[in-house]
């Protein structure tokens, strides 16, 4: 199994690849700099950044499946799943990969918060997606667009909070909505998900929820 990986020196990332180097996969990561990058001699780098159109083509080339973590950084406008996300579908369907597994959110979906209780349903849009996490939110509607349109086999999975904690290892998954008072799941289980969905048709074409 061959691995382009995107947003491989971020927080999710960084586990995605762990797991796929653990699994005996061969990956390939688009990376800005090898300088605090762990797994640069364990994997293949191609040097650059997600808005080079070149070097994503680069990264995607000859592999089986996309797995992206790429994403807002700081609560600011940065728009980079806008700018990226239409390059890497351009280069998937250039080069005839066809499956990813991007990392989403539970705000990109209008319907995310319909099974949670009226007080947080009203708490999370107006405080949370329509103030604070205002321009993230915006960029995973976006990602969900560009995705949807596409001919690619996508699943994009859809956390709440990410923690830095250790991972459970059981989950609630729904394809419809956030589960019930779902709130929050460590990067750990959300990195084992996004693996297991790589030979998973489950949810090709998809949303999923996830949250403990």
């Amino acid at each position: 199994m061959k691995v382009a990986i995107f947003g491989a020196s971020g927080a999710t990332g960084r586990i995605l690849t762990e797991r796929c180097v653990a699994a005996g996969y061969g990956v390939t990561a688009l990376l800005r700099t090898l300088a605090s990058f762990p797994y640069a001699g364990r994997v293949r780098v191609v040097e650059g950044n997600a808005f080079d159109a070149e070097a994503v083509r680069r990264t995607v080339e000859g592999t089986d499946v996309v797995l992206s973590a790429l994403g807002a950084r700081t609560l600011k406008k940065e728009d980079v799943l806008e700018r990226a996300v239409p390059l890497i579908v351009a280069a998937m369907e250039e080069t005839g990969v066809r499956r990813i597994i991007v990392l989403g959110s539970a705000g990109a979906l209008k319907d995310s918060l319909k099974k949670q209780p009226v007080w947080r349903r009203w708490f999370v849009q107006k405080i949370v997606y329509n103030t604070f996490l205002k321009w993230a939110v915006a960029s995973q509607v976006d990602q969900w667009k560009v995705l949807s349109a596409s001919a690619l086999d996508f699943t994009m999975v859809m956390p709440p909070m990410l923690l830095n904690s250790p991972g459970r290892g059981t989950y609630r998954i729904d394809g419809e909505a956030l589960p019930p008072r779902g709130m929050r799941i460590s990067r750990q289980d959300v990195a084992d998900f996004m693996m297991q969905q790589i030979g998973n048709p489950q949810w090709v074409g998809k949303g999923v929820y996830i949250a403990w």
